[in-house]
């Protein structure tokens, strides 16, 4: 258990990584659903990054009624 435990913690640290040298934690003020979800995705699989997936994550937030 202790293997799998590393192997997680090594795998969101270079997911982190990724995210890092992609400029996601630029430390905008203006922060959206989609920028959030772009920002987990890389982390999440962000050693994948490195052979080539570009993860994108979509999010379209409805408008409030006039």
């Amino acid at each position: 258990m202790r293997i799998g435990a590393a192997i997680v913690v090594i795998w969101l640290v270079i997911g982190a990584l990724a995210a890092y040298q992609r400029g996601y934690f630029s430390g905008d003020e203006q922060v959206n659903c989609a920028e959030i979800g772009t920002v987990l995705g890389t982390v999440v699989v962000g050693p994948l990054n490195y052979l080539g997936v570009n993860p994108q994550i979509e999010c379209t937030v409805p408008q409030p009624s006039q």
